[in-house]
């Protein structure tokens, strides 16, 4: 799997300190499950974060705070690299969502959105800020344009799309600040599985998709 596209520096330090909301460490998890390069980066942010703990000057305390326990483990490289992270089953589900949703992407109660357009919604603490889903677009359909009203992050699991950004295959990541405008339309063959993490509503463009919004949930 070549990845081209990966997630910003500002995600991979959120990730890093574990200040991540739950639906984009979800993504964040995905991504790093498949791709070796973002998986050292991190590592190399949480080999700092070791290292910043280890400066505080020490107290006197029983033992060692359980967060420098943790910290110290998810920065060692060999763990990093080997420990937890597998790569996607053969329908292109990646390991972190296999115990939620199941090892095959071709299984799931898909719901559907508009012609050529399904999603699955993920279920996150009950609390927890923003959405998560799977979203399912047959071969070459074209989603309205539209932007949104807090930042996302699409992990593509199976086929590709393009938009006005570039081509995103599987294993690549969109990582998307509020106000950016797109249409993505899945590849003509393949189609397109991706799956995504979103702060807030879709802003569409269209009046018609403005007045279908509302039976999506979206």
């Amino acid at each position: 799997m070549t990845i081209a596209h990966h997630p910003g520096h500002e995600s991979l330090m959120s990730c890093s300190a574990g200040s991540m909301p739950e639906a984009f460490a979800a993504v964040m998890a995905s991504h790093i499950s498949v791709c070796p390069a973002c998986r050292k980066e991190l590592a190399i942010m949480e080999q700092i974060g070791v290292e910043l703990f280890r400066s505080i000057p020490p107290k006197s305390i029983d033992r060692e705070p359980p967060i420098a326990v943790m910290r110290r483990a998810e920065a060692d490289p060999e763990t990093c690299e080997h420990h937890g992270f597998e790569p996607p089953t053969m329908s292109g589900m990646p390991a972190p969502l296999v115990p939620v949703c199941g090892p095959d992407l071709d299984q799931l109660a898909w719901k559907r959105l508009a012609p050529g357009v399904s999603h699955f919604p993920l279920p996150l603490t009950p609390g927890a800020k923003g959405q998560l889903r799977l979203l399912k677009v047959a071969p070459g359909t074209a989603l309205p344009e539209h932007d949104h009203s807090g930042s996302e992050l699409t992990l593509v699991l199976r086929g590709s799309y393009s938009d006005g950004t570039g081509t995103y295959k599987a294993g690549d990541v969109a990582d998307m600040a509020s106000g950016t405008a797109h249409a993505p339309v899945a590849d003509a063959t393949e189609g397109c599985v991706c799956l995504i993490a979103s702060e807030g509503k879709i802003r569409f463009k269209s009046v018609l998709a403005k007045m279908w919004q509302p039976f999506t949930g979206l």
